[in-house]
């Protein structure tokens, strides 16, 4: 058993993933926070080091639509909202950056619904 906190262990993961994944202007970053109230999805070009258009539970389009923020149900309208920002700006293929989360459970209920919106990766 590791005696490393769940949130040292996800940083580690996080910190581990980042030697690899670097997002451009062609393929930017799909990166993802999750938190225990809410999720996070924003596409990076790391080259440029901006943020090209992000999605959360906390947007006006999405905060009165939800009956909650901590769900999968949550996550797949911030992974449609996200792909639908993403395609209105010309991205189509994305590199999928899990934020040291496992893939399972909301993180990879947006990555579904981001998929099936459109965006590739």
């Amino acid at each position: 058993m590791s005696t490393l906190s769940r949130k040292q262990q996800t940083q580690k993961r996080h910190k581990r993933l980042r030697r690899y994944l670097n997002g451009t202007s062609q393929r930017p970053r799909l990166a993802v926070f999750r938190s225990n109230n809410h999720i996070y999805a924003q596409l990076i070009d790391d080259e440029a080091q901006s943020t090209l258009c992000a999605a959360s539970t906390l947007d006006k389009d999405l905060r009165t639509s939800l009956d909650s923020h901590r769900t999968c149900h949550a996550s797949i309208a911030v992974g449609e909202l996200v792909a639908k920002r993403a395609l209105e700006k010309g991205i189509q293929q994305v590199i999928f950056d899990r934020g040291g989360n496992l893939y399972h459970g909301r993180v990879k209920a947006l990555a579904d619904a981001a998929r099936k919106a459109g965006l590739q990766f």
